[in-house]
């Protein structure tokens, strides 16, 4: 079994979404001076690659403490384009679909729809219809086009949260 990492590494100063808040990862304690390591992190509930509730887009709707742990994983597909899409699992996209992809991937049902950029016209309207959406997603590139694989990506326990990090992985048998 191999397992590829779909996930961004979390820095201070990485690249974020115009008006998210600024990433910060700092040393608070080091093994030098206390005895052992601590990082404080300043960061957005959708800064790297991550997973969007469905409160993100839509007051009222389940938050991602509230979202059933099994939407997070699954067997998925790697897709190149909205065309002949497989039914009924995840589709981690290697290009960035657009508004007109939306009503083909929502006939395909997927468990969950990630890509390396959705943009927030592709995510309400899955998100609306209950599509769990990762963004930020890294080398997709790396998963197989022809097989199915498993997925998995669990935030954190966010009280309330409206996405949160993610560490994303593929398991390929």
């Amino acid at each position: 079994m191999r397992v590829v990492d779909l996930s961004e590494g979390i820095r201070t100063g990485m690249n974020i979404y115009p008006g998210d808040p600024e990433v910060v990862v700092e040393r608070t304690r080091s093994i030098e001076t206390d005895g052992w390591e601590v990082r404080a992190l300043v960061l957005g509930t959708h800064t790297g690659t991550h997973v969007d509730a469905f409160s993100h887009v839509t007051a009222g709707r389940l938050s991602i403490d509230d979202i059933p742990l099994d939407r997070f994983y699954g067997p998925a597909r790697r897709v190149s384009s909205s065309d002949n899409l497989p039914y009924g699992i995840g589709l981690l996209m290697d290009f960035s679909p657009g508004e007109t992809d939306i009503d083909t991937i929502i006939q395909a049902c997927p468990l969950f729809v990630g890509c390396n950029q959705l943009r927030i016209e592709v995510e309400r309207p899955l998100l609306d219809v209950g599509i769990v959406t990762y963004d930020g997603l890294v080398n997709i590139d790396r998963l197989p086009a022809d097989r199915p694989f498993q997925f998995y990506g669990f935030p954190l326990k966010i009280a309330g949260g409206d996405g949160s990090p993610v560490r994303a992985v593929a398991l390929i048998d």
